[in-house]
């Protein structure tokens, strides 16, 4: 348990808040780049607690501003897009992608007020289809070369949904390895062939055994956690027998992402970004290995859950996440159908809005948990301190950060370690584009602690 204060330190992201310096330290996803196409790319964006309105001008940039008008306060985000910027439909005040202002129609021709008006402008790039924001001061950091942003457009795929809490607890749920063998627990397996686009649904890498039988079989995992330079690596072992071991090798990304095995041939690499203290988006990129990502059909399935424009999930707490009693006996282990993204809504939603970490009781499944949080409070005190955080990367040191290495598969119970990443290897030297191999993988087993399956 902790305390009140050590609560808030880690949860709340306002701008004058510890964690809220440190998030302000890195890119965070405003929008999918899909939300800005259309004859009106424009809309409004709460992150971090603060508002602002995001836009593209006839020439193909993108805006982030503050979005209330520094004339008299009035919506930026119901502007006109002409001008070479967003023009306010309230007095005509015309501001650029940086924030300056060009006109100020209502004043007298001869007026030098526009001269003296600037409004607070954000940096914005484009990766992976997602539109990323620049919040803090300085020079922002460079990007790492992750296997998201280095792959082609078309081995990827970008998508997000609404969770109604904290970000933390969003996080939490994408760092916890045991997890999987009850929230996401199904009775029966379905046929593998027919799992694409679907988390835990198709086999493990290199077999035909269904993921779904070996979490609810195995459902006692061994968690190992190691530091990188990137955050954490997860391996979570499932013992088969005395001679075959599943294993599960995930990777928490700082400061908010994990990075986590889909199929054999896909990742995700997902953030959980604070919209305030209470609410967050999950921002996802799917990663393909092997065939260009089938967009149309990842879209349509996602698209069954969740509702556009705001990307809320039909299945919710106002209508008890659509739970069945009779699934729950007889289907799956939550009663909440088959989609694991609702799963974790509840999950994350029914702590309550932040959740109360002062009442909880960790176990030593929680290891990852547990050192994740103690890496939050040590890169907050390095912000607090005036120092540069993890992962805030130059263009030299974000060449280093590449991969991370993810696998799901069975393998020996003795020499699991070079396994996982002989996998990963092979899988990213027969991918049609330059996967990079991290460092760290390119000697098997040489920055691994070594924890056999069976202690």
């Amino acid at each position: 348990m902790m305390s009140q204060e050590q609560n808030d330190l880690i949860t709340r992201i306002g701008p004058k808040a510890p964690a809220g310096k440190l998030m302000r330290m890195y890119w965070q996803p405003a929008a999918l780049t899909a939300e800005l196409e259309g004859e009106r790319p424009i809309r409004p964006v709460k992150l971090l607690g603060e508002d602002f309105v995001l836009f593209r001008d006839e020439q193909g940039r993108y805006g982030l501003l503050d979005r209330d008008c520094p004339h008299r306060g009035a919506d930026l985000a119901f502007g006109r897009l002409e001008g070479g910027g967003v023009r306010c439909a309230f007095h005509g005040w015309l501001f650029d992608v940086e924030g300056k202002c060009l006109e100020t129609p209502a004043e007298p021709k001869n007026s030098r007020l526009c001269q003296g008006i600037k409004q607070r402008a954000y940096p914005v790039v484009e990766k992976g289809g997602i539109l990323w924001a620049y919040l803090g001061e300085g020079e922002p950091p460079a990007f790492p070369e992750i296997d998201c942003f280095a792959a082609p457009e078309q081995y990827t795929f970008a998508f997000k949904g609404l969770f109604e809490c904290n970000w933390l607890q969003a996080l939490e749920v994408g760092i916890d390895p045991a997890h999987a063998s009850f929230l996401h627990r199904f009775f029966e397996d379905e046929d593998v062939k027919a799992s694409y686009g679907k988390q835990f649904r198709g086999a493990s890498a290199g077999t035909e055994v269904p993921m779904t039988k070996i979490l609810r079989e195995y459902d006692r995992p061994i968690i190992n956690v190691e530091s990188t330079e990137y955050g954490l690596r997860l391996i979570a072992l499932r013992e088969l027998d005395d001679e075959r071991t599943h294993v599960r090798v995930t990777n928490q990304l700082f400061p908010h992402g994990f990075v986590i095995p889909m199929s054999s041939e896909m990742t995700i690499t997902q953030w959980h970004v604070p919209v305030d203290d209470e609410n967050c988006y999950w921002y996802a990129i799917f990663t393909s290995y092997t065939k260009p990502v089938d967009k149309k059909k990842m879209t349509d399935q996602r698209l069954e859950l969740y509702e556009l424009p705001n990307y809320t999930s039909r299945k919710n707490k106002r209508n008890d996440y659509g739970f069945d009693p009779r699934e729950q006996k007889h289907e799956t282990y939550t009663g909440m159908g088959a989609d694991i993204n609702v799963h974790d809504q509840w999950a994350v939603e029914s702590m309550g809005k932040i959740q109360d970490r002062t009442r909880e009781h960790l176990g030593s499944s929680d290891k990852a948990i547990i050192a994740y949080r103690k890496l939050l409070r040590q890169e907050i005190e390095k912000v607090a301190g005036g120092q540069k955080p993890m992962l805030f990367l130059d263009a030299d040191s974000a060449r280093s950060i590449q991969g991370p290495g993810t696998m799901d598969g069975i393998g020996p119970s003795k020499g699991w370690e070079t396994y996982w990443m002989e996998v990963d290897v092979a899988r990213r030297r027969g991918a049609p584009w330059m996967a990079p191999v991290p460092a760290d993988q390119t000697e098997p087993g040489s920055n691994v602690v070594h924890l056999p399956a069976a202690e």
